[in-house]
């Protein structure tokens, strides 16, 4: 008869603890493996992308250092310009006025009209005719162009208008009148410059209207300004004259350092073949 009863007990009914069993053996290298990945380091994340200027090569980055410091120069001179143009006569203005009167006319002048005790209260149109020699050989004299009138249809209902159609023409005319006696003559360097200056702009304006037609070319020009006041409100009980007051200009000859039309520019670069 057996010493133990079916269920591993002893026939006294204690039960008899069993041997735990043999441990596997473990393949050779395993042990290593693993410790070595325990003790290498973690990986570092991935850097993000390098982007704006240093995403550009050595070469690059130096060129663009070189550009926004000419731009931040430049910004600098020009506010310094602006500043001491603006501001009350001192040593620098004595000793370097002519230097700033050239920097800012005729594009940066700055004036306080705006804010004088009695504003500026009319309407001043530029008009201009021209005097052309046509492809016939005939010359003859166009009517008045109202360049302010083209500039005003090209700002109405343009949400964006550009400041060369707000403001080139008339700071041109503001500037020749301010430098010109009531004769129309040039009063000092700054009289000819606006002479000049108005002279190139009206030039433009005729040759995108075709004032000379086909073949034609400009000859000479004549300006005028024609004033009207700006009507009262109906509140008011000021009375002021509506006839339009006008201020013609002498017949200016058209020079070769004015620029010449597209069709004399053809011309020109058929004769020099």
């Amino acid at each position: 008869m057996d010493a133990y009863g079916g269920h591993g007990t002893q026939d006294g009914g204690a039960e008899v603890p069993r041997p735990d069993p043999a441990p596997r053996p473990e393949p050779e290298g395993a042990a290593p493996a693993e410790a070595a990945e325990a003790l290498a380091p973690a990986e570092p994340p991935p850097s993000p992308p390098r982007t704006g200027v240093a995403a550009l090569s050595p070469r690059y980055q130096v060129g663009a250092a070189v550009a926004l410091a000419v731009v931040a120069v430049a910004v600098c001179v020009h506010i310094g310009m602006v500043f001491l143009h603006v501001a009350p006569s001192n040593t620098v203005t004595k000793a370097h006025g002519e230097a700033i009167d050239e920097w800012i006319y005729p594009e940066f002048e700055q004036n306080w009209k705006l804010f004088a005790p009695n504003p500026l209260q009319q309407n001043i149109a530029v008009e201009v005719r021209a005097q052309v020699r046509t492809a016939d050989g005939e010359t003859r004299t166009t009517g008045w162009y109202d360049l302010s009138a083209e500039d005003g249809r090209a700002i109405d209902g343009n949400p964006l208008p550009s400041h060369t159609q707000q403001n080139e023409l008339r700071r041109a005319f503001d500037f020749f009148t301010n430098t010109h006696n009531a004769d129309g003559r040039p009063v000092g360097v700054r009289g000819t410059l606006s002479e000049t200056y108005l002279r190139r702009i009206v030039l433009l304006r005729l040759e995108r209207d075709g004032a000379a037609g086909p073949g034609g070319d400009v000859r000479q020009i004549q300006v005028r300004s024609r004033s009207t006041a700006v009507p009262p409100p109906s509140w008011s009980r000021e009375r002021v004259s509506l006839k339009p007051v006008y201020r013609t200009m002498p017949w200016w000859d058209v020079t070769a350092t004015d620029g010449i039309t597209a069709n004399a520019a053809s011309a020109a670069a058929g004769g020099a073949r």
